[in-house]
């Protein structure tokens, strides 16, 4: 396969669940890409397993301002300039509006929202005198579309993301910079992030193919495969939309 060949990525959040797997997906598709992670060792491992030649791993708070730059430069140094940034990197804390404390709040958005933000900056700057198509891919969430009351903080993180990702899009369009800028919006998907106590989602295994009843986990791939579409240039035509991954749970009868 070789949808995203020539294509050199960056991918946040990249040691386990969503951006592990958008990463191998992604060099299963030819491109070169970076995996970072505030946790080295795990997103090391993934590289490893691509394989050296086409995946390094670096460490990244994406909350970090400076650490952007030195993202951006390296993967300069070791493939070139990025064509694709994928903003996964993520947590979550329970809290509604009465008990979430204003440091859990800010925390989520930190990484969520303002991680994201100098993400889209970064590879804005970088991106913009490519001379081929690039994007920015941001993971936003059902909670952004929806509301979720138990989880406020990440609600209203992931709601940000959402008109960001457009006034992204926006400007590189009238500036006339060859970049896309679209965000997903999944929901529950079988990954260590909503299988934590914490979150409460349990069940079986999500298989990765057949169908997949309603109110159910959706599996990784079904994230990946859409950020793959949006990577290439397929999606040549598609920028600031929003795309829920859910199973229909948006429409779902009340």
């Amino acid at each position: 396969m070789s949808r995203l060949t020539g294509k050199i990525a960056i991918v946040t959040g990249a040691g386990s669940g969503l951006g592990k797997t958008i990463s191998k997906r992604f060099a299963e598709e030819g491109a070169q890409v970076v995996l970072t992670d505030i946790d080295l060792e795990s997103a090391t491992n993934v590289a490893n397993a691509i394989g050296t030649q086409q995946a390094i791993a670096l460490h990244q708070d994406v909350a970090d301002e400076q650490r952007w730059d030195d993202i951006v430069a390296a993967t300069i140094d070791a493939f070139g300039t990025p064509h694709v940034l994928v903003n996964n990197a993520g947590l979550v804390i329970p809290g509604t509006i009465e008990d979430c404390s204003l440091e859990q709040f800010r925390l989520q958005n930190s990484i969520m929202l303002e991680g994201v933000f100098l993400g889209c900056r970064a590879a804005v700057k970088a991106m913009k005198s490519n001379d081929q198509p690039s994007s920015i891919i941001n993971l936003s969430s059902m909670a952004a579309l929806q509301g979720y009351s138990p989880f406020v903080a990440y609600s209203a993180a992931k709601g940000g993301v959402r008109s960001m990702t457009k006034s992204v899009a926006l400007h590189c369009k009238e500036q006339d910079y060859p970049i896309r800028c679209n965000s997903l919006h999944p929901a529950g998907i079988d990954t260590p992030m909503v299988r934590q106590e914490s979150v409460g989602a349990g069940g079986a295994e999500t298989p990765a193919t057949g169908m997949i009843p309603l109110g159910s986990l959706g599996h990784p791939n079904d994230v990946a495969a859409l950020c793959v579409y949006l990577a290439s240039d397929e999606s040549r035509f598609m920028t600031a939309g929003e795309y829920p991954v859910d199973n229909g749970a948006l429409y779902k009868p009340a």
